[in-house]
């Protein structure tokens, strides 16, 4: 009985079959005559050929052999590798699988080499995905399932980069049938389905093989419910498309599961349909396979009359194609029938003639074997020998490619670094110049800003002047102006410096203080105190306590009712220098409200300015300084309010 590797593997190789037509081979034809290069010349013979695929195995062969020696002549080796190619599908078809895979290997050979070089070209990868797949056919065909395996699964794995969905399809098709070849079910149908969502996608006229396949896997698991529904759509697809090979089969396969189900009648319908069908393109082979099954069931039903004119027409077929194992099958039949016909003498004959022709399929088997065996290890013996070579050119070109890769590297390397060399000696002095720029900036802004606090002082003491003025006459002013100017002075001074020690800061705040003590008539009392830590030249920007202080009278304990006080702390807290100014005024709550309630509107810029300058002494230390301002509140009654100011520590140069 021939197996049903046959049938599906020759799916796979003749699908051109059905789109071959006279109008693309004549195209072909004057294309050939009128091309002017050997390039596209060798490209038409090597399309040429492959359009003769199963429809004239001569010219096919004849044509690829024109393509080979035209592009070993101008060394075109992609042609060369597609003529290799074309030569050994045209030896598969004659049945000379030795000579056919003689010449894939040599395809194989060819395209690895191109693709040593040139890893990316489509067509390159297209040839070795063809190259692999007839080789995977080859062994299929010779049984050798896990080499059959190896190379489909190559062929498909650059099928698939290659986005070649029908392709895929086909070599999906044929890795299912070498599962199921080993009864491997699982895997089998895995594959299978796989290859029918391709085909349903493409609208692939050769799904209903597909469909069949996957319905023998379900009758196999004995699934019968899903083994229908895939017979059914396989018989619709079939139709549609007039395989009528593939349509026998089915119709054979339907007679089997109709036979199994209990449905002699269907089962006897099935197989007469399979031969109308075989008979139509004189497929005799897949006629003597139908013969044989009618014969088997009508000897199983005891129909001993009916079962021995079917198988007599079995073994005139079987004769005809020469086919040992349908002849084997048909004389076991008729030695069996005879036998329990009573007719031993014939049923005597024809055992022997079984025997006989058991014992041809088994010399040829084991000639087939040996030839395989020999095949294999003359294939096996290639393969180690190109992979050698092979080994030894990746080895030479990798050498190549790292000799230049280092070439290269060192004139990058040496070119990057003189670049790197003129670019941080560059990049240095523009460095030094920005930095100093920088650096002179920020101190010209920390200057102006602490000049804006100047003509803001002055407007405040020529304002309690004139206050003291009205209020106490002039020999009380004289006094007054001249405690004012001697401040004055030590201000001029200090504005010309971005620092000023701290103990010249506090002597102008007690100056300060001791105005504001005249012109308010000792409303309030002061004290300042520094720490024993902080050192004789640790320094501060000059006027950044005087508004605090200010606010501290003005708004804090002057609207408060009787004596009020203001402390001034000096201390140093992890490497920061700590100025508190502390009054037990009115608190900063109260002393807002009272300046909404203000008849004239008047808008302070100190706080802005005194922000300002904090961020210019951050940006330039790379330290924080910060300023909190909170009211001093005990059991809800505002005590007053407390301004800490927090400045990296510095000396005066």
């Amino acid at each position: 009985m021939r197996t049903k590797l046959t049938l599906f593997l020759f799916l796979f190789l003749s699908f051109v079959l059905q789109a071959q037509n006279n109008v693309v081979l004549d195209s072909l034809e004057l294309q050939l005559k009128s091309v002017k290069n050997d390039i596209d010349k060798a490209k038409t013979l090597n399309a040429l050929a492959n359009q003769y695929k199963y429809f004239d195995p001569k010219k096919m062969v004849q044509y690829a052999n024109d393509a080979l020696l035209l592009s070993k002549r101008i060394k075109y080796h992609n042609e060369e590798a597609y003529a290799y190619l074309n030569i050994g599908v045209s030896n598969i078809i004659t049945g000379d699988y030795k000579l056919a895979m003689d010449n894939f290997i040599l395809a194989k050979s060819v395209f690895e080499d191109i693709q040593l070089s040139n890893t990316n070209a489509e067509e390159v990868q297209m040839g070795l995905a063809k190259t692999y797949g007839t080789m995977g056919i080859v062994f299929s065909e010779q049984s050798n399932y896990p080499k059959a395996l190896q190379y489909y699964l190559k062929s498909v794995k650059l099928y698939e980069n290659l986005k070649e969905e029908e392709n895929c399809a086909k070599i999906y098709n044929n890795i299912g049938v070498v599962y199921k070849a080993q009864s491997t079910y699982f895997k089998a149908l895995e594959y299978f389905i796989k290859a029918q969502k391709i085909q349903e996608r493409l609208s692939d006229s050769n799904i209903g093989i597909t469909f069949t396949n996957i319905a023998n896997i379900y009758f196999s698991q004995k699934n019968n419910e899903k083994a229908i529904e895939y017979y059914n759509l396989a018989k619709a697809s079939l139709d549609k498309n007039e395989d009528f090979r593939a349509l026998g089969e089915w119709y054979n396969n339907m007679g089997l599961y109709y036979e199994q189900s209990g449905n002699s009648n269907k089962a006897i319908e099935s197989w007469k349909s399979a031969i109308v069908t075989f008979e139509k393109v004189g497929d005799r082979f897949g006629l003597t396979d139908t013969y044989i099954y009618i014969a088997q069931f009508y000897l199983r039903k005891e129909k001993l009359h009916d079962a021995l004119q079917v198988v007599n027409k079995a073994l005139v077929l079987a004769t005809e194609v020469d086919v040992l194992e349908q002849k084997v099958l048909a004389e076991k039949l008729l030695s069996t029938i005879y036998e329990k016909q009573g007719d031993v003498s014939n049923a005597l004959l024809h055992l022997k003639r079984y025997s006989v022709a058991k014992d041809s399929l088994t010399n040829e088997e084991n000639i087939r074997k040996a030839v395989e065996a020999e095949m294999n290890y003359e294939f096996d013996k290639k393969e180690i020998i190109q992979r050698e070579e092979n080994s030894k050119k990746e080895l030479r070109l990798k050498q190549e490619s790292e000799s230049l890769k280092m070439k290269l590297l060192y004139g990058t390397l040496i070119a990057i670094l003189l670049f790197s060399v003129g670019f941080l000696i560059f990049n240095r002095m523009q460095l030094k110049k920005r930095f100093t720029l920088q650096k002179e900036l920020a101190e010209y802004e920390q200057k102006a800003l602490h000049l804006q606090m100047n003509p803001h002082f002055v407007f405040n003491c020529l304002g309690s002047i004139s206050s003291f003025i009205v209020q106490n006459g002039t020999d009380s002013a004289i006094k007054y102006l001249a405690k004012f100017s001697k401040l004055m002075r030590l201000t001029l001074e200090y504005s010309k410096e971005t620092l000023i020690p701290i103990d010249k800061e506090i002597e102008s705040i007690r100056n300060y203080l001791e105005l504001e003590q005249l012109r308010f008539n000792h409303k309030f009392n002061f004290t300042i105190h520094k720490s024993d830590e902080i050192e004789d030249d640790v320094a501060l920007p000059p006027l950044i306590i005087q508004p605090f202080v200010e606010n501290a009278i003005i708004h804090g304990v002057i609207p408060n009712k009787g004596i009020g006080s203001i402390l001034l702390d000096f201390s140093i807290v992890n490497d920061m220098l700590i100025c508190k100014v502390i009054d037990d005024g009115v608190g900063i709550n109260q002393s807002k409200k009272n300046k909404e309630g203000s008849v004239i509107a008047h808008k302070s810029m100190a706080l802005d300015i005194i922000q300002k300058r904090l961020e210019m002494i951050a940006s330039t230390t790379s330290k924080t300084a910060t300023l909190e301002i909170n009211e001093r509140v005990e059991r809800n009654i505002s005590l007053g309010t407390n301004v800490v100011l927090t400045l990296p520590l510095q000396y005066a140069q």
